[in-house]
């Protein structure tokens, strides 16, 4: 590809795009050169776009001159969805003119990407809605990336993921077209459904400048327990027997005792460090209902010889349960310099088999392997603690990820759960969708992006491309 210099490309951006809001000094580089996964991958120039048409110009002039453009947010990603893998341009779409509208009337608000989704929750809330995808990083991550990504979270077991939520999209293709896709009306059938195409296409099928998300009412009452078991395997089992029961909670979360442990050390919550693993499970709902189901998850967990249950009895005690999980992150990190985090899902049925075949990895490669998760929809965190500067840690870390992953599909599970496939998990991806799903859907991204001009490296596994991207 014969390429633009950067002051060439400069000289063309500047004809639209203020000055300003091009970056393109070394330090500058640098701070968008890494997202929240691994590598580091130097753009070559920096545009923060704060409107569909500055984005319009920049993926025309991307297709005439034949240079790379990478969206990103905050860069929260966990899979390297965002890094610049063959330098050309970072399109910053975090700086985008702020739009957020509830329409109470039609259950539904309108949002621009760059809005953080905990705002979102926090406008839902004020008129008595509730928008349910609630990503841990929902704090700092935007809209936009979470769409991008089908983002969810603890409440993905009840209420599913990003995807069930966007009913409309106005979007920017890779070839600079402005496009409209579903719209305000719950029920839409007309031709093919580009809304959920472009969802979870993680920024290689266009450029989302506007959504029109669906808000639900929020639920009358809440009830959180806390159960302890001295078995990892028991603790699964009781998971799946919940579900069995015809009780659909809105959150089971899973911690193990590394987990538990390093959130005792790290900020001391009250948690059993002796507990093998524990669980938390939220249902909601009607106040009488509820009140049932708690009652039915205590005595399941009791069954499967949980050594306590714990029910919150108000809003502060289960505020400082759901605060030792939200630990979990930022305490593990303590255990060492690199953190390795992934999400692979399995069926809910297969949470204890695929809790023994962590353990089993763990054992084999020598490794601080923790485990946490949403268990209630087979979403596994294992987690890896290692140091990317040793580098033989790092080859068993790479032989440990990759039976991770075969694990999971042995086990007729996924890749990703949530946190997409990017440019980490793309060598893997006919391992589950076999050569020829994988290329029905390279033929979808060739006719949207015939010159691979939108985030090229992630998803479709590239030549020589090794099966671990760590090192």
């Amino acid at each position: 590809m014969n390429r633009l210099s950067t002051s060439e490309l400069l000289n063309f951006i500047e004809q639209e795009i203020p000055r300003e809001r091009i970056l393109d000094s070394l330090a500058n580089r640098y701070s968008y050169s890494f997202d929240a996964s691994f590598g580091e991958y130097l753009p070559d120039i920096i545009v923060q776009a704060t409107t569909k048409e500055e984005v319009s110009f920049l993926l025309k002039l991307a297709n005439e001159h034949q240079f790379p453009v990478y969206p990103r947010g905050t860069a929260t990603s966990l899979s390297g969805g965002s890094l610049a893998v063959h330098g050309g341009v970072m399109l910053d779409i975090s700086q985008f003119e702020k739009k957020l509208i509830v329409d109470q009337e039609n259950l539904l608000a309108i949002v621009s990407p760059s809005v953080i989704t905990s705002e979102i929750h926090e406008a839902a809330e004020s008129v008595g809605l509730f928008y349910p995808p609630d990503p841990s990083s929902s704090h700092v991550s935007t809209i936009g990336g979470n769409i991008s990504e089908n983002s969810s979270g603890p409440k993905g077991l009840k209420y599913g993921t990003t995807k069930e939520y966007v009913i409309g999209l106005e979007v920017v293709t890779p070839t600079g077209e402005i496009i409209r896709t579903g719209g305000k009306t719950v029920k839409n059938v007309t031709g093919y459904d580009l809304t959920r195409l472009i969802v979870g296409s993680e920024g290689t099928l266009g450029v989302i400048t506007e959504a029109i998300i669906r808000l639900i009412p929020k639920p009358a009452d809440r009830k959180t327990l806390l159960a302890s078991f001295d078995s990892v395997i028991n603790s699964g089992k009781a998971i799946t027997n919940i579900l069995a029961s015809g009780i659909l909670p809105s959150a089971m979360e899973l911690m193990d005792n590394a987990c538990i442990v390093a959130v005792e050390n790290y900020m001391p919550s009250g948690l059993p460090t002796e507990a093998a693993a524990i669980i938390i499970i939220e249902v909601d709902g009607h106040k009488v209902a509820i009140q049932e189901e708690i009652d039915k998850c205590a005595e399941v967990c009791e069954r499967f010889n949980a050594t306590s249950v714990k029910v919150a009895k108000n809003e502060q005690e289960r505020e400082q349960i759901w605060k030792s999980r939200r630990m979990v992150s930022p305490a593990i990190t303590q255990l060492g310099p690199t953190k390795i985090s992934e999400d692979a899902t399995v069926p809910r049925s297969k949470i204890p088999e695929m809790m023994e075949r962590l353990g089993e990895i763990r054992e084999k490669h020598k490794l601080n392997l923790v485990v946490f998760g949403h268990a209630g929809d087979g979403n596994l965190h294992p987690n890896i603690l290692t140091d990317i500067r040793n580098v033989e840690e790092m080859k068993r870390v790479e032989d440990a990820v990759s039976e991770i992953f075969e694990a999971a599909i042995e086990l007729g599970g996924t890749l990703s759960g949530e946190h997409g496939i990017g440019l980490l998990k793309a060598p893997y991806m006919s391992l589950e969708l076999g050569e020829n799903g994988l290329l029905m859907m390279k033929k979808i991204k060739e006719a949207w992006d015939p010159k691979n001009i939108l985030n090229p490296g992630k998803i479709f596994p590239e030549e020589g491309q090794k099966k671990v991207v760590l090192i």
